[in-house]
């Protein structure tokens, strides 16, 4: 059976795949541990709402 996609549910799907293009490519460039580091930290600046503030540009 084939699903038909809601708009939603394609752009959930767009921002999925080019997430799995940047993980590729951190992990093809720093590998796993970076990837999985970097992505766990966006996603905690995500849910503590802290995305755009200039203190989050630092490294």
């Amino acid at each position: 059976m084939t699903q038909v996609l809601s708009d939603e549910e394609k752009s959930k799907d767009k921002y999925f795949q080019q997430i799995a293009k940047v993980a590729e490519a951190m992990v093809e460039e720093h590998g796993k541990d970076f990837a999985a580091g970097a992505l766990v930290l966006a996603a905690r600046w995500v849910s503590e709402n802290r995305l755009g503030r200039a203190e989050n540009l630092k490294h």
